[in-house]
């Protein structure tokens, strides 16, 4: 039984480790900036991750939008850009070796995205998640 118990629990350990050291940085950045903002703050979650990614919102061109509206349920497979149509190259770091590498590039990305289904910049705790989420798949 216990041995069960262990690789039930292990995956949950397993996201937040799989950062490289630069994401890894970023990620304990972020915590940070979590715990300060709720001292209750324990660390992030991939189910409220997957509902920030997952759920649509009016957004800043006054349509209903997701994250899933461009990237697609499966993060695995290609997403397209409704606005501009260009395919957008799988989301999941396990498919795209190239996604959640480079620290700068997070960023940017977040940032306009949470601007354009949120109209707002995200908080620490919201891209921890996405961030815990999207490197779950």
């Amino acid at each position: 039984m216990k041995r069960r118990v262990l690789f039930l629990l292990l995956p949950l350990s397993v996201f937040a480790s799989s950062f490289n050291p630069q994401m890894q940085g970023y990620i304990d950045d972020l915590k940070v900036e979590a715990k300060g903002n709720n001292p209750d703050f324990i660390d992030f979650s991939v189910q409220r991750g997957e509902q920030i990614f997952t759920t649509s919102h009016i957004g800043k061109r006054g349509e209903r939008i997701s994250c899933t509206s461009c990237h697609s349920l499966n993060l695995r497979n290609n997403g397209k850009n409704i606005h501009t149509n260009k395919v957008l190259e799988p989301l999941s770091p396990s498919k795209n070796t190239k996604r959640l590498v480079k620290v700068k590039n997070v960023k940017k990305w977040l940032r306009r995205n949470f601007n354009d289904v949120y109209t707002k910049e995200g908080t620490a705790l919201q891209k921890g998640d996405v961030l815990y989420y999207i490197n779950s798949k």
